[in-house]
């Protein structure tokens, strides 16, 4: 009896021990569907991210390549309608030379010949000449304010020419003009006077080359001979290799981004044409209490994936240009969303430390613009803050005169001088940019203005300067 009791005892005691694995085999499984269920979720959700992304990416891409179709469309149809009112032109006055011709066979008497029924001599007809070529004077020429006025006149006196077809082209090549160049020529036809202004350019290159001829109702003239004008001005872009990992840097663009940058190596590919387009894809997920910052569509290319992840860091939300400036005077303008919270424009060493924040160290000099929670606008330097009693403009001009010792900030479209520093640099400059909550866009290869040239002749007394700060504290 006590040995059946022992063995009931032991089948008892098995059976629970299976019972209990069976019930953690049963809690394994719940908490593994559960597993599975939340992680088939997440990928769902990420998916769907992953898709809106990818959608809102090409959506730019498309925009882009729409641009810069209609951009070539346009070009192209200009061109082609120059040509075509080149051509009806010749043709009518081809038409009109054929008609003296045909009169003119009608005519027996040798002084008829020479003198048409209406009292006109046929005899010019035969001595059409081909207009000379005229002679651009390059002093005679002028470049300013983006613009290039280019003068020329004839060799000698023609009352046939009817008028003058011009043509430009930008160039680095820094020799006599060539012939042949990797750029073809742009033409403005039908220009009546002797000189011509091009206005509104962008001086993305050291040098314009120019041509000119002249037309009559026959005939187009030779070419002069090219003359090249120096256009130089200050080309950069946002150095996205040295920007904080939460600004989304293109080109002359940069956006707050609070995601870090997530997803910035992924890439899809598509063909175009003979070439690819290759998109990033960025993951745009939305912090709480964060507010979601809007696309920047600038109809460049994709942004390049970073390569130095942490030159600045913390809440120091820079980038720099990728072009110092050792000597010279230089010019560019800077532009932010109407919605942007915060940021700053100014220079900076390439010491900046990667904590450091523009106007906070004695290596950076900006002028700060605050519209959250309350509105600010101040020039900092070494940490210290000079609050500026004039309105924020819509767009930024800064001029810095590097040998001169000088940093200036600018209303662009008024011209107003908003603030001055006055130092000595001693180390090459970058311009420097911090943003959040926002986005800047910058416009380069801008010439100093003239407006801004003579402002600084008479103003070199100053309104404020880097001394001025010095017993101002934060």
């Amino acid at each position: 009896m006590d040995s059946q009791k022992e063995a009931l005892q032991r089948i008892i005691s098995t059976l629970a021990n299976k019972n209990d694995e069976i019930q953690n085999f049963i809690d394994t499984l719940n908490h593994t569907l559960k597993g599975v269920q939340e992680n088939s979720s997440n990928i769902l959700s990420e998916l769907d991210e992953e898709f809106d992304s990818l959608y809102s990416i090409l959506d730019e891409v498309k925009e882009s390549m729409i641009n810069s179709i209609k951009q070539e469309q346009a070009r192209k149809s200009q061109e082609l309608q120059s040509q075509l009112s080149q051509c009806n032109n010749a043709l009518e006055n081809s038409e009109e030379l054929l008609e003296f011709a045909t009169r003119s066979l009608d005519i027996k008497e040798p002084e008829e010949f020479s003198k048409g029924d209406n009292g006109f001599s046929f005899s010019p007809f035969f001595e059409t000449k081909v207009p000379k070529a005229p002679e651009i004077d390059p002093v005679e020429c002028l470049v300013a304010d983006n613009s290039v006025t280019v003068a020329w006149r004839m060799p000698e006196e023609d009352n046939k020419i009817d008028h003058f077809i011009l043509e430009y082209r930008k160039t680095n090549f820094d020799g006599l003009p060539r012939v042949k160049d990797e750029r073809c020529w742009e033409i403005i036809d039908n220009i009546k006077g002797t000189e011509y202004t091009l206005s509104g350019l962008k001086f993305d290159s050291k040098y314009m080359n120019f041509r000119v001829r002249a037309c009559n109702k026959a005939v187009a003239g030779e070419y002069s001979d090219p003359v090249t004008l120096e256009t130089k001005a200050l080309n950069f872009s946002l150095d996205n290799s040295s920007s904080h990992l939460n600004l989304r840097v293109e080109d002359t663009c940069v956006e707050w981004d609070p995601t870090g940058g997530k997803g910035q190596e992924s890439k899809i590919k598509g063909k175009e044409n003979k070439g690819s387009a290759h998109v990033t894809s960025l993951k745009r997920h939305t912090r709480s209490g964060t507010p979601s910052p809007k696309r920047t569509s600038t109809g460049s290319r994709p942004p390049a994936v970073r390569g130095s992840r942490d030159r600045f860091t913390g809440e120091s939300y820079t980038v720099l240009g990728d072009t110092a400036i050792e000597s010279g005077q230089h010019y560019w303008e800077v532009k932010a969303q109407k919605d942007c919270k915060s940021y700053s424009v100014g220079v900076a060493y390439k010491t900046l430390g990667k904590f450091d924040q523009l106007g906070k160290t004695n290596t950076s000099w900006c002028i700060h613009v605050n519209n959250w929670l309350q509105n600010t606008f101040a020039a900092k330097h070494n940490n210290k803050v000079k609050a500026l009693d004039v309105t924020v403009p819509e767009r930024i001009g800064v001029f810095c005169d590097f040998d001169g010792g000088q940093l200036s900030f600018y209303d662009a479209n008024s011209k107003q001088l908003l603030y001055s520093f006055k130092t000595k640099f001693t180390q090459p400059v970058l311009p420097g940019f911090m943003v959040w909550c926002g986005g800047l866009s910058l416009n380069t290869g801008m010439q100093v203005p003239s407006a801004v040239r003579t402002l600084q002749k008479s103003e070199n007394g100053m309104t404020g300067s880097a001394s001025s700060l010095n017993n101002i504290t934060q």
